[in-house]
C-alpha cells in the first residue's frame, strides 16, 4: 500500500486528478471569483457603494443607542472604505491569478516544483480570508451590526466566501508526497 503512494518522478506528482491538480483548479476558481467581484465593483461601482454606505451608517439596524456611536455617516469615509475594499479585492485577484499560472507551469513542466505556487496561493487566500472574515464578518457583521439589517446583510455571502478560501488553503497545505518534485 505504501508503494502505491510513492512518487517515482516529477510526472507522478502532476497527474490529472492528483492533489496538485486540485490545488491548481481550486486556486484558479477562487482567483476567477475574486477577480469577477473586483471587476463588478469597479464597473458597477454604485451598487456595492450603497451597500457599504448602509452598513457603515448602520441605518437599517435596530438603531440601539448603545451601538449607534459606532456608525460612520461621513460619505467620504464610507467611500474611502469602499475603495480600500476594491483595491484589496483587486490585489488578491492578481496574487491568485499569478499563483494559478505557477500551478499551471508546475503541472505542465518537468522538474518544476509547487513551492512558489503554494506560497503565492497562501498569500492570496489569506487576503481573501481577511477580507471576508475580518472585514465583512467581524467588522461589518459585528462592529457595524450588519446582522441586524434585513436588507443590507452580507454575512451569508461572506461566510460562503470565507469557507471556500479556507477550504482551498487547507487543501494546498495537506501533507502529501505529490508536492515534491526535483525543485519541490
Amino acid at each position: 500500500m505504501a508503494a502505491r503512494w510513492k512518487v517515482r518522478g516529477p510526472r507522478d506528482a502532476v497527474r490529472l486528478g492528483g492533489l496538485p491538480f486540485a490545488a491548481a483548479a481550486l486556486t484558479g476558481t477562487v482567483a476567477l471569483y475574486i477577480a469577477l467581484v473586483a471587476f463588478g465593483n469597479i464597473t458597477d461601482f454604485g451598487t456595492n457603494q450603497e451597500f457599504v454606505r448602509h452598513v457603515l451608517a448602520m441605518d437599517t439596524t435596530f438603531r440601539d443607542d448603545d451601538l449607534m456611536w459606532r456608525a460612520v455617516t461621513d460619505r467620504t469615509l464610507q467611500d474611502i472604505a469602499y475603495l480600500a475594499i476594491i483595491v484589496w479585492e483587486t490585489l488578491a485577484a492578481v496574487v491568485l491569478v499569478a499563483a494559478t499560472v505557477l500551478w499551471a507551469r508546475g503541472l505542465t513542466s518537468r522538474g518544476t516544483g509547487f513551492r512558489r505556487a503554494r506560497r503565492l496561493s497562501t498569500l492570496g487566500l489569506v487576503m481573501v480570508l481577511l477580507l471576508f472574515g475580518a472585514g465583512f464578518i467581524a467588522i461589518g457583521g459585528e462592529w457595524f451590526a450588519m446582522w441586524q439589517s434585513q436588507k443590507w446583510n452580507g454575512l451569508q455571502a461572506a461566510v460562503r466566501n470565507f469557507l471556500l478560501a479556507g477550504f482551498v488553503l487547507v487543501l494546498i497545505h495537506l501533507p502529501s508526497p505529490q508536492w515534491h518534485s526535483p525543485e519541490g
